[in-house]
């Protein structure tokens, strides 16, 4: 067989089917209606196909104590502490008290989580923001009306508003308000910078971090070393940011962190960086947002299975697309389509272990469902034929549907177990 991806290697590839595979029960449709109930490896689906499908009987097995209740108390103590969003602001506050060279990774982290909801920092990249997370200063302003800058007063820092409210008064009369996540202060230059109006404070307990003109000017004009722009006929279609997940300098590459929507498609063929290991299940769980069709990665998809270097690559798409998000191909008949497309491709090209790995995935997402269809007489077509039976030594499947039927208006589909 052709070289599975990685993480698709632990699954035993067999000319003999699996035993457990060749028989799905009635209960389970071949192609029936699924829902998203969360991503899950490949090899998950497997382990769960290689045991017992239906209820366990558990009767006659030795009880064991369970978890007490003082347990349970604690464990949802830990969990109302983790979720209350007072405590995060305390966790931030004594992070972004500490001295600069005081802080830890972890300090870091926290204050990146933090900060990357506020508008200030939304435009900035991952490494800009965990540079400018590092040399951060906190302060507090107690009291509503205290002046924090005078009109004309040399600038040397970058404001960024954690809590409370700050009006800038102008020369010309015109006042202007910056709540939690607005900045205000210099621009990223060295050259001397003076305020134009007044900033104070509206309210008590005013919050803010600074950061000095000479760290914000040398984070922020350095960024271009860390970022890779590709280019194609002159326009940019890639952006790359270049990230290091550790400081021991082993991790890491080039993320993604923006593209045409073509540039997206085709990055999923193409390697990826150790620091961006999941880009397919991220593009498959976002491809919504800036696409009208899936087919639009279908279609490529499909184009790019007849080249032998890329099969391999095309499969891992497709088996993480209907592992993970079946109601993409459930719920769309062009999509059904696609799959069946696909499935005789794999046929064709004879990957046999490619092929059951799909059929594992496809079993194991299939729910019950019931479907009604009427005849006006006996005589009347069916619009359906069906292929197997106790004669064949398998089950009863739907073999094809003929198109804009009622047996396909009502939902039966070819591969469906009845």
């Amino acid at each position: 067989y052709l070289q599975l991806p990685a993480d698709l290697t632990k699954m035993h590839l067999t000319d003999n089917p699996h035993p457990q595979v060749t028989h799905v029960p009635s209960s389970q449709s071949g192609c029936s209606i699924a829902s998203d109930s969360g991503s899950s490896s490949l090899s998950d689906i497997y382990q769960a196909t290689e045991s017992e499908m239906g209820d366990v009987d558990l009767t006659g097995l030795p009880e064991a104590p369970v978890d007490s209740e003082d347990e349970e108390e604690e464990e949802d103590e830990d969990i109302d502490r983790t979720s209350d969003p007072l405590l995060g602001r305390d966790v931030v506050r004594e992070c972004l008290e500490k001295e600069p060279a005081d802080k830890t990774d972890d300090d870091i982290e926290q204050l990146l989580e933090f900060m990357h909801q506020l508008p200030a920092f939304a435009n900035m990249t991952m490494s800009v923001r965990r540079e400018l997370c590092s040399v951060m200063i906190f302060e507090v302003v107690e009291q509503a009306g205290a002046i924090i800058l005078e009109d004309g007063q040399e600038l040397d820092s970058w404001y960024v508003i954690l809590n409370g409210t700050v009006e800038i008064s102008y020369p010309d009369g015109k006042s202007e308000s910056l709540c939690m996540g607005n900045s205000f202060g210099i621009t990223p230059s060295l050259d001397k910078q003076y305020m134009n109006g007044v900033v104070r404070t509206k309210v008590d307990d005013c919050q803010f971090v600074c950061i000095a003109q000479q760290d914000y000017w040398r984070i922020l004009n350095h960024v271009e070393k860390n970022t890779h722009k590709v280019e194609e006929e002159g326009e940019i279609v890639m952006v790359k940011e270049h990230r290091e997940l550790d400081r021991s300098g082993t991790r890491k590459g080039h993320i993604v962190i923006k593209a045409t929507p073509e540039r997206l498609i085709m990055h999923l063929i193409e390697e990826h960086s150790i620091v961006d290991p999941t880009y397919i299940e991220d593009f498959l769980l976002t491809y919504r947002t800036f696409l009208t069709s899936p087919l639009e990665v279908g279609n490529k998809l499909l184009e790019w299975f007849t080249v032998d270097s890329l099969r391999d690559k095309v499969t891992r798409v497709v088996l993480l697309w209907v592992n993970n998000h079946f109601n993409d191909f459930e719920g769309d008949p062009a999509m059904t389509r696609f799959l069946e497309e696909f499935e005789k491709n794999l046929e064709d090209t004879k990957m046999k272990g490619h092929l059951r790995l799909l059929n594992i995935a496809c079993a194991a997402k299939a729910k019950w469902r019931q479907i009604t269809l009427q005849k006006p007489s006996r005589d009347s077509p069916l619009f359906f034929s069906l292929l197997g039976g106790s004669d064949k030594g398998f089950g009863v499947f739907v073999e094809t549907v003929e198109t804009g039927s009622k047996a396909a208006e009502a939902g039966l589909k070819r591969g469906d177990q009845v």
